[in-house]
C-alpha cells in the first residue's frame, strides 16, 4: 500500500478538489448531485469557544496560523472568511483551505468548526447559536469523519460542548478522540486523572492531554518547538501525569490522529474508488439525456432541429402503431363510442306512426300520393340519414382529442427535446394545426358519406317484403248503388298500417345505412386523420423550417435555464469525480 503521506495527502488532494468544484457536502448548488466530500474521511475539530480549539490545532501544526493578529497566513484566513461571509459575523459551511509545510509536522488534514456557543456576539443574529451547532452537526454527523472533541480539564467533563455533540452523533465512541485541555490551569491539588485514565467518561480511544502555549507566551511570540519542549517538560516531570506522558501532548496526539487516520483511508481506497467509478458512469450517463451544448454553426442546428423532430415523430408513430399506450384509444371509439352513439339516435320517435304521417303529408302537398309516397319516403329518409352526422362528427373529434393529446405525451417523451422549451412549443403548435386540417378533412369525408346514402336505389326497395292487406282497412260505412240494398268495402291507403309499413321500410334502410356506416366512418377518420397524422403531421413545419433565415435556428434551440444549469453541475461534478480518480490511480500502490 502506499505510504502513510501519499494516502493523507491524496486524501487533501481530493478535499481541495471537492471544494473547488463545489462539493463540500449536504446543501449548496450541488445538493441534488451526488458528493464525494461525505465520502471521504475527514478530522473535525469541535470544541467550545473558551476550550482551547485553536491553540490545540496550532500546536499539532507547529505554526501561529488562525487569526489572532496582523500576521499575514492570518490575515489571509480572515480576509477569505470576509470574502466569503461579506465582513459580517455570521457563518458558512464552504470550506477555506490552507496549506503549511513544514518538516516537523505529519501529514495531517484537520477541518477546524466554529466554536460552539450559547450566546451571540454584537453584530451577529440570534440564530447563530443553532447555525454553528447545525453546521457542526453536519459535519460530525458523517459516518466517515473522525471526531476530535477538544474540552478544557478546568471545567466538569459533564457540561462539555463537544463531549455532548460527538455523543449524540458517535453513541459507540467508535469514531471520538477526546482531548482535554488547559491542566496547567486546574486549581491546586487537582488532576484530571479521572478523565484522562477513562474513569469519569470512557472513550473507546485514550485521552490524550495537552498543554497549550498561556496568552503570555502567545504575547512573547515563544516559539512553537520551545512551546512543545515545555508541554513534553510538564508531563515528565508532573507527579499526576509522570506515568502518562509517554501519551500525552500535541506531537503524540498528531502522530496518533495521523496513524489512525491512514488505517480509515487504508480501509475505505476500494470503497471510495467504486463509488467514483460507480458516480462517473451515472453523471456520465446523465449527460448523455441532457445532451452536448448547442453548436453554433446554422448548419448544424438546422440539422439538430430536424433530428429532433425525427425523433418526436417515431415516438408518435410508436403511440399509433402499438409500440406505446395510446393508439387502443382511436380503437375504443369505434369499437364502443361510435356504436353506442348510433343505438342512442332518436329513430323509434322519429318513425312514429305520427310523424310518418306528418311528413309524408307534407311531401303529397295538395296532391296525395296515388300508389306509393315516393317524396314522404325521401323526405323521410334524407331527415333520418341526417341524425348520423352529429356521431361521426363526435367520431371525428373524439380522434382529434386523442391525437392532440398523443402530440402532447410524445413531446414530453422525447428525450432529447425536453432541453428545448422553444422547438417544443413550436413542433406542438405546428402539430396540433396539421391535426385541425386534418380533422376538418375528417369531418367533411365522414359527413359526405352520410349524405351519400341519401340517394336511394329502387334495388333495396324492390327486395322489401310487401304486404297487400298491411294496407287496407275495412271501412264501416256502406254505399247503395242503382238503389239496391247490395253494399261494397271500401279500402283506407291512408290508415295507420299504411303509414307503419312505411316507417318499417326506411327503418331498414336507415339501419342497413347505420351498419355500412359503422364501418366507413372509422375508415374515413383513419384515411383522413390517422394515416395523414402518420405520413405529414410535420410536413408544413419543415416548409417553414426552411424558409428561415439561419440566424433564427438558434431561437428554437434555446434551452430550458434549469437544463443548462443542471449540464453545468454535472460536468463540473464529472470533473471532479475524475480528477479524483486520477489522484487515486497517480498514488504508487505497492503491496
Amino acid at each position: 500500500m502506499a505510504s502513510m503521506e501519499g494516502l493523507i495527502g491524496l486524501m487533501n488532494r481530493i478535499q481541495r478538489a471537492c471544494t473547488a468544484l463545489g462539493d463540500h457536502g449536504g446543501g449548496g448548488e450541488g445538493a441534488n448531485l451526488p458528493t464525494l466530500w461525505e465520502s471521504l474521511p475527514t478530522i473535525a475539530v469541535v470544541g467550545g469557544q473558551s476550550s482551547g480549539k485553536s491553540s490545540v490545532l496550532e500546536s499539532i501544526v507547529g505554526r501561529d496560523f488562525l487569526p489572532r493578529g496582523s500576521a499575514l497566513v492570518r490575515q489571509e484566513i480572515a480576509d477569505e472568511t470576509d470574502r466569503v461571509t461579506g465582513k459580517t459575523k455570521q457563518i458558512s459551511p464552504v470550506p477555506i483551505h490552507l496549506s503549511i509545510y513544514s518538516p516537523n509536522v505529519v501529514n495531517l488534514t484537520l477541518i477546524d468548526l466554529p466554536g460552539l456557543t450559547k450566546v451571540a456576539v454584537e453584530g451577529q443574529p440570534e440564530s447563530v447559536v443553532h447555525d454553528i451547532e447545525n453546521m457542526v452537526r453536519s459535519y460530525v454527523e458523517k459516518p466517515n469523519c473522525i471526531i476530535l472533541a477538544i474540552s478544557p480539564a478546568n471545567q466538569d467533563i459533564a457540561t462539555s460542548d463537544a463531549i455532548k455533540l460527538s455523543k449524540e452523533v458517535d453513541p459507540s465512541g467508535e469514531r471520538t478522540f477526546g482531548v482535554l485541555t488547559k491542566l496547567d490551569l486546574m486549581d491546586k491539588g487537582t488532576n484530571a486523572l479521572d478523565v484522562l485514565e477513562g474513569r469519569a467518561y470512557r472513550l473507546q480511544y485514550p485521552w490524550v492531554g495537552i498543554v497549550n502555549r498561556s496568552q503570555a507566551d502567545i504575547n512573547r511570540k515563544v516559539d512553537m518547538i520551545v512551546a512543545r519542549e515545555k508541554e513534553r517538560e510538564y508531563f515528565e516531570n508532573s507527579p499526576d501525569y509522570a506515568h502518562l506522558a509517554s501519551k500525552m501532548g500535541s506531537v503524540y496526539l498528531a502522530k496518533l490522529l495521523s496513524q489512525h487516520l491512514e488505517a480509515v483511508i487504508k480501509a475505505r481506497i476500494p470503497s471510495i474508488t467504486s463509488l467514483i467509478n460507480k458516480t462517473i458512469d451515472e453523471l456520465e450517463s446523465e449527460l448523455d439525456t441532457i445532451g452536448k451544448e448547442v453548436a453554433a454553426d446554422p448548419g448544424a442546428q438546422l440539422y439538430t432541429i430536424l433530428e429532433l423532430c425525427r425523433a418526436f415523430d417515431r415516438v408518435f408513430k410508436e403511440h399509433l402503431d402499438g409500440g406505446r399506450s395510446g393508439g387502443d384509444k382511436i380503437y375504443g371509439v369505434f369499437d364502443h363510442k361510435l356504436p353506442a352513439a348510433f343505438r342512442k339516435l332518436p329513430f323509434d320517435r322519429y318513425l312514429s306512426v305520427q310523424n310518418v304521417k306528418k311528413v309524408v303529408s307534407e311531401a303529397d302537398g295538395y296532391q296525395p300520393h296515388l300508389i306509393a309516397p315516393e317524396q314522404g319516403y325521401r323526405r323521410l329518409v334524407e331527415a333520418g340519414l341526417a341524425y348520423f352526422k352529429g356521431p361521426a362528427e363526435a367520431t371525428v373529434d373524439a380522434v382529434h382529442v386523442v391525437l392532440r393529446d398523443l402530440v402532447r405525451k410524445s413531446i414530453g417523451e422525447t428525450e432529447p427535446l425536453r432541453r428545448f422549451p422553444t422547438l417544443q412549443a413550436a413542433i406542438a403548435t405546428a402539430a396540433n394545426e396539421a391535426l385541425e386540417r386534418f380533422r376538418e378533412d375528417g369531418r367533411s369525408t365522414a359527413l359526405r358519406l352520410v349524405d351519400m346514402e341519401a340517394y336511394l336505389t329502387v334495388e333495396f326497395f324492390r327486395k322489401l317484403p310487401q304486404d297487400p292487406d298491411s294496407g287496407s282497412k275495412v271501412g264501416n260505412n256502406t254505399n247503395e248503388s242503382n238503389g239496391s240494398g247490395s253494399g261494397s268495402v271500401t279500402v283506407d291507403r291512408y290508415g295507420d298500417g299504411h303509414y307503419r309499413n312505411i316507417a318499417s321500410n326506411v327503418s331498414q334502410y336507415i339501419k342497413m345505412v347505420g351498419d355500412q356506416l359503422l364501418h366507413k366512418i372509422p375508415k374515413a377518420v383513419v384515411h383522413c386523420q390517422v394515416r395523414e397524422a402518420k405520413r405529414s403531421l410535420l410536413n408544413h413545419f419543415y416548409v417553414h423550417i426552411g424558409k428561415k433565415e439561419a440566424s433564427q435556428f438558434g431561437h428554437l434551440l434555446d434551452e430550458d435555464p434549469a437544463m443548462l444549469e443542471r449540464r453545468q453541475q454535472c460536468w463540473k461534478r464529472l470533473e471532479l469525480y475524475k480528477s479524483a480518480r486520477d489522484e487515486i490511480d497517480s498514488v504508487a500502490w505497492t503491496r
